[in-house]
């Protein structure tokens, strides 16, 4: 693909092709930014996407795959990000995995994995584009979770790594700044777990999910776009807020 020049905003969204990543990627397109969707193993549903946004405008979105264990993958991922355009200026850390590790019966491939994703991959993917991020008056936006500041059950390295996670927000917005605003989103009950969840005999049960609907004060899950409009907010409305964690959870932090 030939090398293009825009003036058009570019967002490289990690873990794009599903879910909560794809509504980020419509939702930026919309607000006409440029798209570069990672992803690891969807290349069809990434690709989808990417034809769906370059119907709607053309050469507007790309798909890049990495895998965010790998550090070559991840400066390659940054290298061929910048090569599209000649420019990020917004940089959203959504890929996540996420599984349970009880103790007692946990590896460390699980360790790795859910380090890497939430804290290895955002760190030198920040580092790997900071130039460009700063030239452009960029952000980056992470996504943590509700539960980088009260546990879940099961999963001690998830909530370890999205604790780092929230850390990581703060650092990079002391150390990026006046440049670049770093902030993060917390999201509560958004999406279930996916049905390709590691173990899916753990995946929530009917009366669990009712369970924990009753205790969120707003009485519903929330939606992906409740998540995609805070990260516009985020980019474009809030030139005065950096190094924050904004929780959108329909009130249920104040409850747990």
């Amino acid at each position: 693909m030939s090398v293009a020049h825009t003036q058009a905003k570019v967002a490289l969204v990690t873990g794009a092709a599903k879910r909560i990543g794809a509504e980020i990627v419509r939702h930026l397109h919309h607000a006409g930014f440029n798209l570069v969707i990672h992803y690891h193993f969807s290349e069809k549903s990434a690709q989808e996407l990417a034809d769906e946004l370059n119907e709607e405008r053309e050469n507007s979105a790309i798909c890049i795959q990495a895998d965010l264990n790998s550090i070559t993958q991840i400066n390659e991922l940054a290298t061929q990000a910048l090569a599209r355009w000649q420019r990020i200026d917004l940089l959203i850390n959504n890929a996540s995995s996420f599984y349970p590790t009880p103790i007692g019966n946990s590896s460390e491939e699980d360790w790795d994995n859910l380090i890497n994703s939430n804290l290895k991959a955002p760190f030198f993917l920040a580092q790997a584009l900071a130039q460009s991020l700063s030239e452009h008056h960029g952000c980056i936006i992470n996504i943590a979770d509700i539960y980088a500041d009260k546990p879940l059950k099961k999963h001690s390295i998830y909530s370890i790594a999205k604790a780092g996670n929230v850390m990581l927000t703060k650092t990079l917005a002391q150390e990026l700044a006046p440049l670049v605003r770093v902030n993060g989103i917390a999201p509560g009950a958004i999406l279930w777990p996916d049905d390709t969840n590691k173990c899916p005999e753990d995946k929530l049960s009917d009366d669990n999910k009712e369970k924990m609907l009753a205790r969120i004060p707003l009485q519903q899950r929330g939606q992906a776009q409740d998540i995609a409009k805070t990260i516009l907010f985020l980019a474009q409305s809030a030139p005065y807020i950096t190094g924050q964690i904004l929780t959108v959870d329909g009130g249920r932090s104040i409850t747990i």
